[in-house]
């Protein structure tokens, strides 16, 4: 039992500590142009994509198969689309002034949600590393930790400046977090016992992210502002992606 709670402490810490920071800089960051926006939102969606393709995807295919990690994904992608009307009834029930601001608040809170269930299999992975070797366990935790600091930017940037006030922002952020220490506890009772439930969760994050990068950072980015930096940030997202897959 002790050794669960300390999985699961370890996991909370550096599930939470990374996201934090990040959030914490993103809404340091004072520049509110489009531009700077866009680049953001399109960041995010490369270093979603990178994730997705280079982590997620291919660990769920070494653990499982191609059918099992299909049904993950498409079950995780469901899921968004029913987060995303919920959250578009919300906004058509109690509309914020300023399309803008409303488009940037409701992309900030779908990618909240996505990161969330995507902080549980790592939280999973950390748990699962522990059950082999308390070096395995940490050195996952850290190299996740590190990943997730610029996801937290991600999501700061745009409830920040979709109206949300700093301190609100930093809850939800931490929030997020919080899904990592939730994964790390089943990851320490689950260990390598159940390598299918494994499978479905990294999967299912997978869907659930490549749906928030389709259909919400891509276009909003889009519409926020169209140009070379948007390119750019996608571009540079997927480069530090794979290498946070890879630390």
């Amino acid at each position: 039992m002790n050794e669960i709670l300390k999985t699961t402490i370890s996991g909370l810490f550096f599930g939470t500590f990374g996201t934090t920071i990040g959030g914490i800089l993103g809404i340091c960051v004072e520049n509110n142009s489009n531009k700077f926006l866009s680049f953001i939102l399109s960041f995010a969606s490369g270093l979603m994509m990178a994730i997705i393709c280079f982590d997620l995807i291919p660990e769920s295919l070494e653990i499982s198969n191609i059918y099992v990690t299909i049904f993950g994904i498409v079950l995780g992608i469901i899921l968004m689309i029913l987060c995303d009307i919920l959250v578009q009834k919300k906004f058509n029930t109690k509309e914020i002034k300023g399309g803008t601001k409303s488009e940037l608040l409701k992309t900030g809170i779908i990618v909240s949600i996505g990161l969330a269930i995507h902080n549980f299999p790592e939280g999973l992975a950390i748990g699962s590393g522990f059950d082999v070797s308390t070096k395995l366990g940490l050195g996952l935790a850290i190299a996740i930790c590190l990943h997730d600091v610029p996801e937290g930017i991600s999501m700061a940037v745009p409830l920040k400046n979709g109206g949300m006030s700093k301190l609100k922002v930093i809850y939800y952020v931490i929030l997020s977090g919080v899904a990592t220490g939730v994964g790390a506890f089943f990851g320490a009772i689950i260990g390598n016992i159940s390598t299918l439930v494994i499978s479905i969760c990294l999967s299912f994050a997978a869907g659930a992210m490549l749906y928030i990068v389709s259909g919400e950072l891509i276009p909003e980015a889009n519409n926020l502002y169209r140009g070379k930096m948007s390119a750019i940030g996608s571009m540079l997202g997927i480069i530090v992606g794979i290498f946070g897959t890879k630390i």
